[in-house]
């Protein structure tokens, strides 16, 4: 069977060259960074290189980049550890309503202990006003999170904008930065970013490993204590493989950015015409154009679910989601598309699609050739598309 895949915002597959060069960090050359002799200085001095490789990508330098597990850590990182080094400044928080759960969810813990939390909307492409965030800025505000672009829709947010208001306030700026990362040009200092979480996985380096890029002279509370790793901000013996593994990637996604940008739009907007040609009534989720990730397709399928079409591409051998790969075992619609204002049924019948650097057009025309029979296949099924119908044919 044929086997497609475009699922590439949950997860990437590792890099020929990526895994030939963590294997010697397993087999050949696995010494603890922390020891002293010479097996722990070649793979400090690794580590130590791969650093500098994450911080080329963002326009950091090495000492602002520590490594985590990955990115919910280091959004909890960011957003726990800023708060609690603020506590004394003030309470207030600010975030927006379709970022993902791993910032959400930790602001809201916040807000369920002690903490003022503001969510900021977003209009009907998943884009929100900087008016906005300044309209909801109080004098104890600590800290602004706002993710640079979308993982559902692939709007990509005003982040310069938002971090040039920041910076006039005195606000701490945290980005999360996991589906921008090797798709957009990131400079830290020119979108006065204070703290950026990045992750390995999305970008062709192996799972269980990501950064948070932290200001000189910002501060934040540690969430892991014990042998002060990671310039005390997060203990632990680094997972050194992976961490290669994650710099080899980010310099591999710096020196193809572009290309792999190119390649992925002209089948972004190949697959996205060609669905709106193919099916009636669907709606393309996010916006059109250059403020969505290249990668990104994200549509609504009127009158089936979500589910069913992605189970019956499955069947077929196509690899796609239905949002975030962190809640797709919820049958809850995303709360990003009813941030937008989808209402629950539209919503129901999401699908996100997101490509990479191995997909050719061939793969996007036989999606375009499988896709329009299952939506119909599925709405013959469905009272509600023959209800719709004779609605129309009335009309």
């Amino acid at each position: 069977m044929r086997r497609v895949y475009l699922d590439h915002s949950a997860t990437t597959p590792v890099d020929p060259e990526v895994a030939a060069l963590m294997m010697t960090y397993y087999t050949e050359k696995y010494g603890n960074p922390s020891s002293v002799h010479s097996f722990g200085r070649e793979a400090k001095q690794a580590l130590e290189e791969a650093r500098k490789q994450v911080a080329e990508l963002i326009g950091a330098t090495p000492p602002e980049v520590t490594f985590t597990s990955g990115g919910t850590e280091a959004d909890n990182l960011a957003i726990l550890g800023a708060a609690e080094a603020l506590r004394k400044k003030g309470k207030h928080l600010i975030t927006s309503a379709i970022e993902h759960h791993a910032v959400l969810e930790t602001c809201e813990y916040l807000a369920k202990n002690g903490f003022d939390l503001t969510v900021v909307p977003v209009n009907e492409e998943g884009i929100l006003s900087v008016e906005d965030i300044r309209q909801a800025i109080r004098p104890d505000t600590i800290l602004i999170s706002v993710m640079h672009a979308n993982n559902e829709v692939g709007s990509i947010l005003p982040i310069a904008e938002i971090g040039k208001l920041a910076k006039e306030h005195g606000i701490t700026f945290h980005v999360d930065a996991v589906q921008s990362l090797g798709k957009l040009p990131i400079d830290v200092n020119a979108m006065n970013v204070d703290l950026l979480t990045v992750s390995s996985h999305k970008i062709y380096g192996p799972k269980g490993v990501g950064a948070l890029y932290v200001r000189k002279g910002v501060r934040v509370v540690p969430l892991v204590h014990g042998g002060g790793q990671e310039k005390k901000r997060r203990s632990g013996t680094e997972n050194t493989p992976g961490i290669i593994g994650f710099g080899k990637a980010c310099q591999i996604a710096g020196q193809r950015m572009a290309e792999d940008a190119r390649h992925q739009t002209k089948l972004r907007d190949k697959l996205m015409h060609g669905i709106l040609q193919r099916i009636d009534h669907v709606k393309v989720n996010g916006p059109i154009g250059a403020k969505r990730l290249p990668n990104n397709v994200n549509v609504s399928i009127e009158f089936v679910e979500g589910e069913s079409l992605l189970l019956s591409l499955d069947m077929l051998g196509i690899a796609a989601s239905s949002g975030s790969a962190c809640t797709s075992g919820s049958l809850d619609p995303s709360h990003v598309l009813l941030a937008m204002g989808l209402v629950h049924e539209i919503a129901h019948g999401s699908l996100r699609f997101s490509l990479g650097r191995q997909n050719t057009e061939e793969e996007i025309d036989y999606v375009l050739e499988q896709l329009p029979k299952i939506a119909e296949r599925l709405r013959m099924m469905s009272p509600l598309y023959d209800q719709a119908i004779h609605t129309q044919q009335a009309q």
